[in-house]
């Protein structure tokens, strides 16, 4: 036997509580029925009573109580196998790690808004595999395609801003690191999820778009920032803070551009969501796109299912409960 919720066993504390009470609340009554009449007189009118009726009653009563918290307990056993099937699609993360990802008019900042949404994503997946790729002037493979959410999520938990050395951003790097880890096997059920500020500063996104077009993956792209732009805020290595500045001195401002990432999304077929502080779009973008794909089985294996037995101690204690309704607690007496 084993038991599914072993959490409720605190509630044998009730049991014993209520057995108390039964005992407690008989010795009041004794007491306050010996301030009524003496001991001679109160004999006489309890004579019709059956002392060992009421407490099988009351024993009854802490029975059912115990079964019910028992039944609570979901009592198991025996067992059957169960093959259990789960269909997903392959989906990659690629997370833009560039310096213009501090920029802070998406709080709390660009960077890390974009990590506390991917892992809302992870949290309503179900048996969809999920990657991760990191990118800046370059990209790489952060996280492998998987089904193991918690060692993804540890994968995004090491990815930082320092991820990649190079820096800069390059869209299609992403895109063709994607290509190379999705190379071969069907030319469906994959899907590559963009999320960058769209600043690209080299190579030729919609190319590499074309290309991963062919071999059936899906790009949808999530811009983040404003069209104003931001500052962008970096920290020294003696822990001075300030602005970032290009090769003249000058402080960049990060502007996003949708553009660019409008046009890569809609040569695959993908849409273009763009972030906002209420609303980040990667959640509608899975809901409304990437659960309704076709997908495939990635995963086949016997489960080993218990039988719940809760149903027979629920019943019993509905039997017992019905018994005590009917046990009086007077004496039978029997006519002459």
């Amino acid at each position: 036997m084993r038991f599914a919720a072993v959490n409720f066993a605190f509630g044998f504390i009730v049991v014993l509580a209520l057995a108390l009470f039964y005992y407690w609340a008989a010795k009041m009554r004794k007491q306050a029925l010996e301030r009524f009449a003496q001991k001679e007189l109160l004999n006489e009118l309890l004579s019709c009573l059956d002392y060992r009726k009421r407490i099988l009653k009351t024993s009854l009563m802490v029975l059912v109580v115990s079964l019910m918290l028992f039944a609570l307990l979901r009592p198991q056993w025996g067992f059957h196998w169960e093959e259990v099937k789960r269909k997903g699609v392959d989906i990659l993360i690629a997370l833009d790690t560039s310096k213009s990802m501090l920029a802070e008019d998406v709080k709390p900042s660009r960077f890390q808004r974009s990590k506390l949404a991917i892992k809302d994503l992870v949290r309503n997946l179900k048996g969809d595999r999920i990657g991760l790729i990191a990118f800046s002037g370059s990209a790489f493979l952060q996280c492998p395609l998987t089904l193991d959410y918690g060692g993804f999520l540890l994968s995004l938990d090491n990815t930082g801003i320092d991820t990649i050395p190079k820096g800069g951003t390059s869209i299609t790097s992403a895109i063709k690191e994607a290509l190379r880890s999705y190379e071969g096997g069907q030319k469906k059920y994959k899907v590559l999820v963009v999320i960058t500020d769209g600043e690209d500063h080299e190579g030729d996104p919609e190319q590499a778009a074309e290309e991963v077009k062919k071999e059936g993956i899906k790009i949808f792209c999530i811009g983040i920032g404003t069209k104003e732009g931001d500052l962008v805020p970096v920290t020294d290595e003696t822990g001075q803070k300030s602005f970032l500045k290009d090769s003249q001195g000058n402080v960049v401002k990060s502007h996003l551009d949708e553009v660019s990432l409008q046009k890569v999304a809609l040569k695959t077929g993908g849409v273009y969501v763009r972030a906002t502080n209420a609303e980040f779009g990667l959640d509608l973008i899975y809901r409304e796109r990437i659960a309704k794909m076709e997908k495939r089985e990635l995963e086949a294996k016997m489960n080993k299912h218990y039988e719940e037995r809760f149903q027979i101690f629920l019943w019993l204690a509905l039997f017992l409960l019905i018994v005590e309704h009917f046990i009086g607690d007077r004496k039978i007496t029997k006519g002459i």
